[in-house]
Parts: structure tokens; C-alpha cells; sequence
């Protein structure tokens, strides 16, 4: 894998050919760094394949220096242009790096297809803790912050997979409690100026694969997964026997699913 380097503000390094014939941008969730792709870029499936892989850390965690725009809508906007700068016809993102994907594909200013792994469509989805969070933080500053960070190897303990727990928790407690506190402020008002993100994603016409774990703790309501299933271009897939990190409990099929997503790029 290629040595790390900065481009506009995001610090990304580089897998695969050289010459592929497609290349992907992948997007890891809040807290986490680009070494949480490690175990899909390891995927003989991917190895082989003809694909060169994007991989970054969102700007503003796992220690990376934050965007001067924060917003979700600054860092799609600030995510699209890698991609397109570095010749990615494709995004793959987990969690927060999920959501920016899917601002950039509602965005519509780019066409390559997108892989959400464990996004949140609206507040009512995201998992209890962020939100929790914040609204300590409105009372407290970065004080939970700061404690959750102490805290998180043992929390993550059960979520990550045994043999790559201690390199992973390592990566997480990287971050910045500012840096957390404000990134995690405005991807809530994002969630919250939406109420739900369904119809944005539907009427981008992007090729999307929408994928959570058996046991996310991401939800997804009735009405949001009826709203998915109705739209032509969102594939919903369930991943069994795991949870919010299947890109690292279980990178073959979300292997596969990059592949589908690449090779609906050929067919079109």
C-alpha cells in the first residue's frame, strides 16, 4: 500500500493497480481511521480484482486535522472532490462516512454508484450514544468527551473483532474531544434539518447499496426501510451474524457488495 499524503486538507493513501480499471473512495465512520478498511482491503476477492482503493480518514478524527467547514455538507462537498481528483468512480463509506457518501450522492454532483454500510437516515436511528453525548456536552463542554475517550477501549471491547481489537482501539483513541464534540454537533443539525434522509437518497437516482448488520445498532424504521425498498436504484442488504462493524467482522460479503457496486459502473 502507497505511503500516506495529504490532499486538500485529507490525509488518504493508496491500494491496488495503479492502471485499475475503476477505483473507489472509502469513507470510515466517526472516531475510526482509514486502518478500519485494512481487513476488506485484505479480501483476496478485492486483491485480485482491477479496482484501485481511496482510503482516507474524515478530516477532524483519529487525530487528522478538521475541515475549516465541519458541516456534512462541507465535508461531501470536500469528499467529492478527492474522489474526482484522484479518479474515483465509486464511494464506500461505514457509518458517518456513510452519511457523507450519501450527502454526496444527494448532492448530485457526482454519478459512480455508493456502498452505505450502517448509515443513519435520521436521529431516530443513530445509535443512543452520540446523541447522549451531545446533549451532556451542551452542560458539561468536552468533559464527556474527553471521558468517553478514556473509556472507549473497554466499551469497544464486545463490537470489534478479537485479533484486531488492540490496533483498532488504538486508532480511536487518537481523536480530539473538541474536534468529536463539534464534528458530532453538526451531523446531528445535518440529521436534523432532513427529519429523514430516504427521499434525498432516492431522488439522487445514484446506484446505492444501503447495508446493516443482523445486530446494528443503527435502526432503520418501518417507513424508511418501505420508502428504500420502493426506490429503483437502492439495493437494501443485510449482512448475518454480525454488527455495526461487519467491514472488519465480516469483509467478504461486504467485499462482494464493493464489487457488485464497481461492476454496475462496466454494465451501464
Amino acid at each position: 500500500m502507497a505511503q500516506e499524503q495529504m490532499h486538500d486538507g485529507w490525509i488518504v493513501r493508496q491500494a491496488g493497480p495503479s492502471d485499475a480499471d475503476h477505483a473507489v473512495l472509502l469513507l470510515p465512520g466517526a472516531l475510526a481511521s482509514a486502518a478500519f478498511y485494512d481487513d476488506l482491503l485484505a479480501e483476496p476477492t478485492l486483491t485480485s480484482a482491477s479496482v484501485r482503493f481511496v482510503v482516507t480518514t474524515i478530516p477532524g478524527y483519529a487525530g487528522t486535522p478538521a475541515l475549516a467547514d465541519s458541516s456534512m455538507e462541507g465535508l461531501a462537498a470536500s469528499a467529492r472532490k478527492v474522489a474526482v481528483d484522484l479518479g474515483c468512480d465509486a464511494i464506500v463509506g461505514h457509518s458517518l462516512g456513510a452519511n457523507v457518501a450519501l450527502e454526496v450522492a444527494g448532492s448530485q454532483t457526482f454519478s459512480g454508484p455508493v456502498v452505505l454500510l450502517s448509515p443513519s437516515f435520521s436521529r431516530k436511528d443513530e445509535s443512543r450514544f452520540p446523541r447522549t453525548l451531545d446533549r451532556l456536552s451542551r452542560l458539561l463542554g468536552t468533559l464527556p468527551y474527553t471521558l468517553m475517550l478514556k473509556m472507549i477501549g473497554p466499551a469497544m471491547k464486545s463490537s470489534l473483532p478479537p485479533a484486531r481489537r488492540d490496533a483498532l482501539i488504538v486508532e480511536l483513541e487518537k481523536n480530539d474531544p473538541h474536534d468529536v464534540r463539534r464534528g458530532t454537533r453538526r451531523y446531528l443539525e445535518y440529521l436534523d434539518r432532513h427529519g429523514s434522509l430516504v427521499a434525498r437518497l432516492c431522488d439522487s437516482g445514484t446506484r446505492s447499496w444501503v447495508v446493516f448488520g443482523e445486530h446494528d445498532d443503527i435502526g432503520l424504521g418501518d417507513d424508511e426501510r418501505r420508502g428504500l425498498e420502493a426506490c429503483g436504484d437502492v439495493t437494501l442488504v443485510t449482512i448475518p451474524g454480525t454488527g455495526h462493524f461487519a467491514l472488519n467482522d465480516k469483509p467478504a460479503p461486504v467485499a462482494e457488495i464493493v464489487l457488485q457496486a464497481v461492476s454496475s459502473i462496466t454494465a451501464e
